[in-house]
């Protein structure tokens, strides 16, 4: 069976300064310039966080040609305010997770500088649960973003996950370490992150 580990957060933006700025006001502390990720036409800024977990700023990217299949994280249906769209869970043997859940998508193979990763993203873009479902990472090598950002003193005390089918989503993924995440029954599906900060508590939402 295959374990889940939340490896990183990710706050969705119709810009990738929007999606900085709305990270860096409710944590009170800068990103880091990340990159572009060719096959999808994005981009990114990055925030390391305690315990190897880390925060990325993600948005569509203007500079580039459209891709040939949908984004991931459903970037292409994005509009609004920056919010936290997606809690992304590593898993040690993509094929076996694929197995597991099969209508998560199909693995793609991505690189950037000497970072090197398989994401497991559906044709349409959209993952079950109305994308409240976990993206799946594996990274390959030894090398995580965490490792290459700079302590922010921020940790992640706790993730909520609301959803209509709270339950049944939990049940499905079964036991995830790395973080405190707490599933709860809403009309509305959202997701809620606290940290503990060098500001205090602070909420991302």
């Amino acid at each position: 069976m295959s374990a889940l580990i939340l490896d990183h957060l990710a706050v969705s933006g119709e810009t990738r300064d929007a999606a900085r700025a709305h990270i860096e006001e409710a944590l009170g502390f800068p990103m880091q310039t990340g990159g572009e990720h060719e096959k999808f036409a994005t981009h990114n800024h990055l925030m390391g966080l305690e315990d190897g977990l880390y925060l990325e700023a993600i948005s569509i990217d203007p500079n580039v040609p459209n891709p040939d299949r949908a984004r991931w994280f459903n970037l292409d249906n994005f509009s609004g305010t920056p919010r936290l769209t997606n809690w992304i869970c590593a898993v040690p043997d993509m094929a076996a997770a694929l197995e597991r859940w099969e209508d998560v998508g199909t693995a793609v193979s991505l690189e950037r500088g000497e970072l090197c990763w398989q994401m497991a993203v559906p044709r349409s873009g959209i993952l079950p649960f109305d994308g409240f479902f976990p993206p799946l990472i594996q990274w390959h090598g030894a090398l995580h973003p965490n490792q290459m950002l700079g302590s922010s003193g921020v940790s992640l005390k706790q993730l909520t996950v609301a959803h209509p089918q709270a339950d049944a989503l939990s049940a499905t993924l079964g036991t995830i370490s790395g973080a405190p995440i707490r599933f709860e029954t809403a009309q509305n599906a959202a997701l809620f992150a606290e940290f503990v900060t060098p500001h205090g508590p602070r909420t991302l939402t």
